[in-house]
């Protein structure tokens, strides 16, 4: 899949996994894009270790293993940042 796929299909799935994971997200569309391409990848392996097909192109089936794969990755994001104490 060429890289306009990947991105397309990552600042999709970015930002519906921000909509849906409560919380502050990391920085912006830049940040949308970013947590979407690397969820692609995360929702690919998963998604092939269970023997269904990954991301293989602009289509539904590709953003919503996309999807799943940021809404994983927002979730472990959101574990270890956790909240700030303020004082």
């Amino acid at each position: 899949m060429g890289i306009i796929s990947w991105l397309v299909v990552g600042l999709i799935a970015g930002f519906l996994a921000k909509w849906v994971v409560p919380g502050e997200g990391p920085g912006g569309i830049l940040g949308d894009l970013v947590v979407g391409v690397i969820g692609a990848f995360i929702g690919g392996w998963l998604f092939n270790e269970f023997g269904r097909a990954g991301v293989s192109g602009i289509n539904l089936w590709s953003i919503l293993v996309a999807f799943v794969g940021a809404v994983i990755l927002l979730f472990i994001l959101r574990a270890f940042s956790g909240r700030r104490a303020t004082y």
